[in-house]
């Protein structure tokens, strides 16, 4: 079990992502309120902290946080869209120095013209694969994970776009594909970054077979587990139900501290049948662009889900766990999942 909280350290960016959750506003963390919540984070006993914006690296107290949760025994992170690093040569190692073990880098797509439309910025591929090949220099000092957020824009070429980054960067061993929120700020004025489940059901599913080919590991997130039954175990939220993790995150708005310790959404009638419908999260973002609609039960026993979560034979699997799952989602509160239509 892991536990990881995140922490934004600024809400400034150098991007203006069409889709972005966190929409760039002038305001930063203090340092001192840094520090407390990662004394908050490792008090908790969480495993690992991961900090993000916003684009941290624009905060000129990274290197002080990094540095803090490293002393405090929490393996520090950050997610970036690699911009900052692929231009600026000293930024990276001063930041390893602080102790950074781990980057998560944002890439959307290895086609030029979509991450110049999505982020607003038409030399951003460039400058991420420039951050890329530093990170490739310091491979042995930091685990490097590309993160990928699903969209309309690349739902139809996810294998292609994981084909070459292995290609071009082999160090990079983990993927992560992010499921467009479509509740959150900036796709509200962008409504055609929205896919359907389908658009990305088949492309998603030849990169997590040329993934897993390659000897590379993946998770998936915001996905319902009807669009990827084969790797329903690569599920972030289904993970996180079978192994009762949570996760805590430090926002720098109105929302403030928010610990999740549920990660189901709304559900459809026909949910009520589907055998993995107790480790399945279901589909968020109900009524802003994705349709219950959309969902259909799967019968795959949850068993074999389990088991390969918890990498043993299904017949290990212990038959109190089982009902352990199945009864925090049927204690789930009613305004969180929903049966009808």
């Amino acid at each position: 079990m892991a536990n990881l909280g995140y922490i934004q350290v600024t809400r400034r960016c150098n991007q203006c992502c069409r889709f972005c959750s966190n929409p760039e506003r002038a305001v930063d963390l203090d340092l001192d309120a840094g520090r407390a919540q990662v004394e908050e984070l490792a008090d908790a006993g969480y495993d690992g902290v991961i900090f993000t914006g916003g684009e941290p690296t624009l905060s000129e107290h990274l290197p002080a946080l990094l540095a803090h949760a490293r002393d405090r025994g929490l393996p520090p992170r950050i997610v970036t869209n690699g911009q900052a690093l692929g231009q600026d040569r000293a930024l990276l190692p001063r930041l390893i120095e602080a102790g950074l073990r781990h980057v998560h880098l944002s890439l959307y797509s290895h086609r030029r013209e979509v991450v110049a439309e999505l982020t607003g910025v038409p030399e951003s591929l460039d400058r991420a694969h420039a951050a890329l090949e530093q990170l490739g220099d310091q491979a042995g000092h930091v685990a490097v994970d590309v993160n990928t957020v699903i969209n309309a824009r690349n739902a139809d070429h996810l294998d292609e776009h994981v084909a070459a980054v292995i290609e071009r960067f082999g160090f990079v061993h983990h993927f992560v594909f992010n499921n467009l929120d479509p509740v959150m700020n900036r796709v509200a004025e962008n409504p055609d970054t929205i896919p359907a489940l389908w658009q990305f059901e088949l492309s998603l599913h030849r990169a997590a077979r040329l993934l897993q080919g390659a000897g590379r590991t993946f998770r998936v997130e915001r996905v319902p587990l009807c669009y990827m039954v084969e790797f329903a175990h690569c599920s972030t939220e289904t993970r996180k139900i079978v192994l009762g993790e949570e996760r805590t995150t430090h926002f720098l708005d109105d929302k403030g501290r928010v610990r999740q310790t549920g990660f189901w959404h709304d559900k459809a009638g026909c949910c009520a049948v589907c055998l993995l419908d107790p480790v399945c999260a279901g589909l968020d973002g109900v009524g802003h662009g994705f349709r219950l609609e959309e969902l259909a039960p799967v019968f795959v026993p949850a068993a074999v889900v389990v088991a390969r979560v918890l990498e043993r034979p299904a017949a290990q699997v212990p038959a109190d766990l089982l009902e352990r799952i199945s009864e925090r989602a049927r204690s789930t509160p009613p305004s969180r999942v929903r049966r009808g239509r």
